[in-house]
């Protein structure tokens, strides 16, 4: 499964971005969403890192383990946008702002995030080493591989007005290839769960109906009620707000909105050396999974009547 998320990831969502913005003229409104996205994810990971440092007070979590707590929940703010997200490009409302935030994302998860996480793990362990790279070289690659098919095609299209419809039989196959990539990377998310996930007892455990002291549900109890519950509701409140006195159009609302709801992604499992939590990364990726999911879909739906 890790290999045909790589394939989608380098052949398949690159194509379908540089066929949006093949077709888009960019604008003074689109560098200013650039500015809104950077500060909602600027939002986000500050919003993770204090629910971190209060949870852990609440946990009774010190010293290093306070530390791990930290960095896993701050780690597993970063979302499914490549995967999950490129559902939001069958809108064609969405495309341009989705295509945006699909870019930015990418630099955020695969570059700054390990970043700091390197600086942070080297400072614990006092190493005089050079710092720890555990993100995949093809990983490290990927942010600036994406943003080189953005580029490429608001230049074709800016510069030499190319669209797909002027390419004739070659923009056709550009169109149907692209089209593949939004089925194969939902079927791709979809078949990482499991029935085996869905017992009563892991449910339980989720919702604090069983716990063990010493098991990992607390965590992931924390890293549900950050990105399911508070960031999107605070996501809501800001910008939905902003949206009904006008400063923003509804795409721009839309496309903000479903990101923050969007499942934890499972690249987040590439960080475990810079010392975050394996088992409450992967459950906390699975159950947000389940639950998003669905709840991604119905927005996406119900977005898109708006535009109709």
């Amino acid at each position: 499964m890790k290999k045909i998320g790589l394939i989608l990831l380098y052949f398949f969502v690159p194509v379908l971005l540089f066929r949006i913005f093949l077709n888009t003229d960019l604008g003074v409104a689109q560098v200013e969403f650039v500015g809104i996205i950077a500060g909602t994810l600027f939002f986000m990971y500050v919003l993770a890192y204090y629910f971190s440092k209060h949870q852990a007070v609440k946990l009774g979590l010190k010293g290093k383990t306070r530390e791990r707590f930290i960095k896993t929940v701050i780690t597993n703010q970063g979302r499914s946008s490549a995967f999950i997200g490129s559902a939001m490009l069958a809108v064609s409302a969405f495309r341009v702002p989705a295509g945006l935030y699909m870019s930015l994302v990418g630099i955020i998860l695969f570059a700054v995030i390990p970043y700091i996480l390197s600086h942070m793990h080297h400072k614990e362990t006092k190493e005089s080493g050079e710092l720890v790279h555990a993100l995949p070289w093809f990983l490290r690659l990927y942010p600036w591989y994406l943003i080189v098919f953005v580029i490429a095609g608001v230049m074709f299209h800016t510069v030499f007005h190319v669209t797909v419809s002027s390419l004739g039989d070659l923009g056709r196959a550009l169109r149907f290839y692209s089209a593949l990539t939004i089925p194969a990377a939902l079927y791709y998310v979809g078949s990482s769960i499991h029935p085996s996930d869905l017992k009563v007892d892991e449910i339980k455990k989720l919702i604090g109906l069983t716990s063990n002291a010493k098991d990992h549900w607390p965590w992931v109890r924390s890293i549900f009620l950050l990105t399911v519950i508070l960031t999107p509701l605070a996501t809501a409140i800001v910008f939905g707000s902003l949206f009904l006195f006008k400063v923003i159009p509804l795409p721009w609302f839309g496309v903000i909105l479903i990101n923050s709801i969007l499942p934890i992604t499972s690249t987040n499992m590439f960080l475990v050396p810079y010392g975050i939590d394996k088992k409450t990364t992967a459950l906390a990726v699975t159950w947000t999974t389940i639950v998003c999911l669905p709840i991604v879909v119905m927005l996406i739906y119900l977005f898109s009547l708006c535009f109709t």
